[in-house]
């Protein structure tokens, strides 16, 4: 596993998490996030964001990303 990738991962899995908890995205919208991911992954070799994702997709507007992305790095400072 390249350096770095559980980390990218560990944020992904906590956006998700943040963004369902806000109620800016459904459980359903992230476990369809992580598909399109996965498939990109096996078939592209691109990782994508789950943000990104969800942002391409319509599910989330920039402005909650930028909320859930706050939140995430306010609780990673504590």
């Amino acid at each position: 596993m390249p350096q770095g990738f559980e980390q990218i991962t560990s944020y992904e899995e906590r956006f998700g998490n943040i963004a369902i908890a806000k109620g800016f995205i459904t459980p359903e919208d992230l476990l369809n996030a992580l598909r399109i991911q996965v498939q990109e992954e096996t078939e592209k070799k691109k990782h994508s964001l789950i943000g990104q994702i969800l942002l391409e997709q319509g599910v989330i507007s920039g402005e909650q990303i930028q909320q859930v992305l706050n939140e995430l790095f306010s609780k990673e400072g504590r």
